[in-house]
């Protein structure tokens, strides 16, 4: 299933991650932010559990921002996961 939300805090607009029914990403699309670093994240995630994703990215920051793309993902996946 596919879910969608609006990061807060960053450049990035939107982001789209498809979770399979194990809670594997099978997809992350940003809209937004710094391209080739988002490509990157959405590389290195997939095939990731939600949870290993969660516990990689949360509380990363992004220079003087207290949050980051890769935080922003982490805290929409909570989300995620806490309303399946």
């Amino acid at each position: 299933m596919t879910y969608s939300f609006q990061p807060r805090g960053v450049c990035s607009r939107e982001m789209r991650v498809e979770l399979d029914d194990q809670g594997v990403i099978q997809n992350l699309t940003v809209v937004g932010g710094c391209s080739g670093n988002l490509q990157g994240i959405s590389a290195l995630v997939r095939g990731m559990t939600a949870q290993e994703a969660i516990s990689r990215l949360k509380g990363i920051n992004c220079g003087p921002r207290t949050t980051s793309c890769p935080d922003q993902l982490a805290q929409g996946l909570e989300q995620i996961l806490a309303q399946r």
